[in-house]
């Protein structure tokens, strides 16, 4: 089967998205599935207004008519709402080809806290958008929930993975020489230095120890002068990364707007606990949605939250971890996936038997 994934999120950015789909990417592999990667870096492109690092692909449809016409895929997935996602569905829609999408960000609300931009007039763009899909793939029940209130149609269900060998268990924090020096407990924050993750809501708190930043954005050169004290170590490879979250004695996600929070997972593989608000995205991840948390705590007062979630075993952080597997995030992808002639592919039936087991 030949999948034509189209995304404008792609290395060399960084984010939760990215990670996402390049393991999905890898996982699809062993179950038959060929996947053509059509990303901003084979256009011409130029970097999103506000947002340094995030490059957007510039008039792209005539050159991705032709990467599609010549591929001819079995399936085609718009994975984001931006330019080539916007040229994809007029591609497919011009020739009655029936293609899936995804709901990854929560744009709408970035647009809100940023310009000031109407819930409702954000919403109505990408409920447009998304009109069309035969498949929205949504990364958790709330999320799916929130949509169909707002009127989305076709949504599917399907959760996102994490890479349980790389993000390895310590059963204790890891102790690295080059964090030596510094006090515990280490706090850590995983992800992009903007307004929509609420990062000040972290870094204002007075925490004991260490409090560590992982990651670049637009706001960190004002934050890094108003919070000195902290250890901003910007985008880390994956590997040293994964050593960050073990050294770490709690992972702190002050972000209200997500909708899903890999970095949580990814915490939780290394056995670190999450601390975070009780909103979507933690809720899932956490499984507070179907009982009590597991492998962190939520709470309105974040603090509260970082405070018991020290408190946490790091054996339960992992073990919650482990319900996000990719194999089976994989088999339930391919299961949504529709073939361009608009029915459920025939290679789609047997993920479907695979993943009821």
């Amino acid at each position: 089967m030949k999948l034509a994934l189209i995304t404008d999120a792609w290395h060399p950015q960084v984010n939760g998205v990215v990670t996402t789909l390049q393991e999905l990417v890898v996982a699809l592999a062993p179950l038959g599935v060929e996947v053509e990667v059509i990303h901003p870096g084979l256009f011409p492109n130029r970097p999103c207004p506000g947002y340094a690092g995030i490059d957007l692909a510039v008039r792209p449809a005539r050159a991705l008519a032709q990467m599609l016409d010549t591929l001819q895929p079995d399936a085609i997935h718009l994975a984001t709402e931006g330019p080539l996602g916007w040229a994809a569905r007029r591609y497919c829609q011009k020739r009655k080809l029936a293609f899936t999408t995804a709901f990854h960000t929560k744009f709408p609300e970035i647009l809100n806290a940023a310009l000031r931009v109407p819930l409702s007039w954000g919403y109505a763009l990408f409920r447009h958008f998304h009109r069309p899909s035969s498949g929205v793939m949504v990364p958790t029940q709330g999320v799916l929930d929130m949509l169909h209130v707002r009127r989305f149609k076709q949504l599917k269900a399907w959760t996102h993975g994490v890479d349980l060998g790389l993000f390895a268990y310590e059963d204790q924090p890891l102790e690295l020489p080059d964090l030596a020096h510094l006090p515990r407990p280490f706090s850590l924050f995983v992800g992009r230095v903007s307004y929509e993750k609420n990062i000040e809501a972290f870094l204002s708190m007075d925490l004991p120890g260490t409090r560590i930043v992982c990651g670049v954005g637009p706001l960190e050169d004002s934050l890094r002068q108003r919070y000195p004290d902290v250890l901003w170590l910007g985008v880390l490879p994956r590997p040293e990364l994964a050593r960050i979250y073990a050294a770490s004695d709690v992972f702190v996600f002050p972000s209200k707007s997500e909708t899903f929070g890999l970095v949580m997972l990814e915490a939780m593989a290394c056995g670190t606990p999450v601390a975070a608000y009780p909103v979507d995205g933690p809720l899932q991840v956490l499984g507070a949605d179907q009982g009590l948390a597991a492998g962190g705590v939520l709470h309105e007062d974040l603090r509260s939250a970082v405070d018991q979630a020290m408190r946490v075993p790091r054996a339960e952080a992992r073990r919650r971890a482990m319900h996000f597997d990719w194999p089976q995030t994989a088999r339930s992808f391919a299961s949504h996936l529709v073939s361009v002639r608009g029915a459920a592919h025939p290679h789609t039936e047997r993920f479907i038997v695979l993943s009821s087991n």
